[in-house]
């Protein structure tokens, strides 16, 4: 049973699409073991705790640096016997002490086709609004493992979802997690719990 540990942010959605895909056999041989949100007012730990999961915030503003942080954020995975780190929305680099402690076992969910709109500066409402801003007809998710640099490692799925005319920003992101996020996310987790996934010459490889 592949032990998940689940990083957050804010309000959890793709958290509580993990935990839907569990409950209905789409997810097989894994379980959300742990939540942790860098935010105390984050909506997902409540959610965590009404499934009964362990949920903490580790803040950087509670650490002296953020030196102290990583390492409490190590120290709470690496005690908790995680398995596998899901970031679902979690808007704070992960350092490359974490990164290195578990190679091809970090995945990340980005509301784009990565490589476009990817990178510094791109997270949450920003990447929707540089895919309106450029005109593109279709724009998507992707879900990656996770590297030293940002949204660079080794893609493991990804779906397209069209642009409509009139998109704000705010339909447009919520398009992308219904048709593309919230699916995609619980399809790499079970492929990753059932031995499918492997990364060769930094290109994933899916077995079915």
């Amino acid at each position: 049973m592949l032990k998940l540990g689940v990083l957050v942010s804010g309000g959890g959605t793709n958290l509580q699409a993990i935990m839907d895909a569990i409950d209905a056999g789409v997810i097989t041989n894994a379980e959300v073991g742990l939540v942790i949100s860098n935010n105390k007012g984050a909506y997902a730990l409540k959610r965590a705790e009404n499934k009964g999961i362990p949920a903490r915030c580790i803040s950087p503003k509670d650490y002296a640096d953020r030196k102290e942080f990583h390492k409490a954020l190590l120290a709470e995975l690496q005690e908790n016997q995680v398995d596998l780190v899901v970031l679902a929305g979690f808007l704070v680099a992960v350092p490359s002490m974490i990164v290195e402690a578990y190679p091809n076992r970090i995945i990340n969910i980005h509301p784009s086709l990565i490589p476009s709109f990817c990178g510094t500066g791109y997270y949450g409402l920003h990447v929707h609004e540089g895919v309106l801003s450029r005109g593109v007809r279709v724009t998507g998710a992707t879900v990656h493992f996770v590297d030293t640099g940002t949204d660079t490692g080794p893609i493991i799925l990804q779906k397209a979802v069209e642009v409509h005319q009139g998109d704000t920003p705010e339909v447009l992101q919520r398009r992308v997690m219904e048709e593309a996020e919230w699916k995609i996310l619980p399809a790499a987790i079970d492929l990753i719990a059932n031995g499918k996934v492997s990364v060769q010459d930094g290109k994933v490889i899916i077995n079915n």
